[in-house]
Parts: structure tokens; C-alpha cells; sequence
């Protein structure tokens, strides 16, 4: 109790409580933000990893040939038969392999965020409207970004 007969905190004991909280949230706040981007980079780098697994898959059940031109994400979301560009959404007789992925995922990173589709064009251009970069040769897909965009650690995202 103090003199005027009142229960309470002293000012010193207030201000005491604000430093600290404001100490915990220095260091808290910048922590979650670098867990948000790294989040990303590690959704880069598995929506990669299981896009090029079904590639290999793809590959592999067609004879080494890696699926062709611009309809790709129908490729690996239905099924296929021998030949790869033998295409149908539902299992028949014929159409027997696939599908390798449910759906194309969106690129997690970068100006094209957001965007699913894939273009040959050269890795660093960032063609616009395409989500990642496909090369039906060798089966190599990338992020579509420009070089400038980069990981925490300056790796561009366009060499995961």
C-alpha cells in the first residue's frame, strides 16, 4: 500500500515491463520475417523436386522421351498411353501411365508468383506470364525468374 492508500505498479516498475517487452520484440520480429522468405525458398525447392521426379517418371515409362511442347502440365496431370503425346483424362486399355502430378504447382517466388505454366525460353529472361522454364530435351525445369532474384544467400532462384 502506498500513502494514499492505493494498490498499484510504480512508474519505474511500468517502465521496466515496456523495455522488455520491447527487447522481445526486437529480437522475435525480425526472426519471423526471415522465416516467411525462407519458407518460400523451401517451397521452391520441393515444388521442384517433385516436379522433376515426375519427369523422370514420365521419361521413363515413354522410352526416355520427356513430355513435348506446350501442353506439358496435361502430360503429367493425365493419363498417357505409349506414345506421349497420347493424352486422356481417365485410365482406358490404352492409356495406362500417369498421372505424375495432381496439379502444376505455382511458383512460390519471384515477379511471376503465382503462375503455373511453362515456356522454353532461356533461364534469367523472365518471359513474362510463365510460372517456370522447361527444356523437353534434357527435362531440366527451373523457376522463371531473372537473375536479380535471389535466395537470402544471393543464390538466384533460377539455378535451384
Amino acid at each position: 500500500m502506498d500513502a494514499r492508500g492505493g494498490l498499484g505498479f510504480s512508474l519505474i516498475e511500468l517502465v521496466i515491463v515496456v523495455v522488455i517487452i520491447g527487447i522481445i520484440g526486437a529480437i522475435a520480429v525480425p526472426r519471423m520475417s526471415r522465416g516467411a522468405k525462407g519458407a518460400s525458398d523451401s517451397a521452391l525447392t520441393g515444388d521442384l523436386r517433385v516436379m522433376r521426379d515426375a519427369l523422370e517418371l514420365f521419361a521413363v515409362e515413354h522410352g526416355g522421351l520427356y513430355p513435348e511442347g506446350p501442353d506439358l502440365d496435361v502430360s503429367l496431370t493425365e493419363y498417357s498411353g505409349e506414345r506421349t503425346d497420347e493424352l486422356n483424362p481417365t485410365k482406358t486399355a490404352t492409356h495406362i501411365y500417369g498421372p505424375y502430378l495432381r496439379a502444376i504447382p505455382k511458383l512460390p517466388v519471384g515477379v511471376n508468383k503465382g503462375r503455373f505454366s511453362f515456356t522454353p525460353a532461356i533461364p534469367g529472361a523472365t518471359v513474362g506470364n510463365f510460372g517456370w522454364y522447361y527444356n523437353q530435351t534434357t527435362g531440366q525445369v527451373l523457376a522463371n525468374c531473372a537473375d536479380a532474384e535471389t535466395d537470402e544467400a544471393g543464390v538466384p532462384y533460377n539455378t535451384y
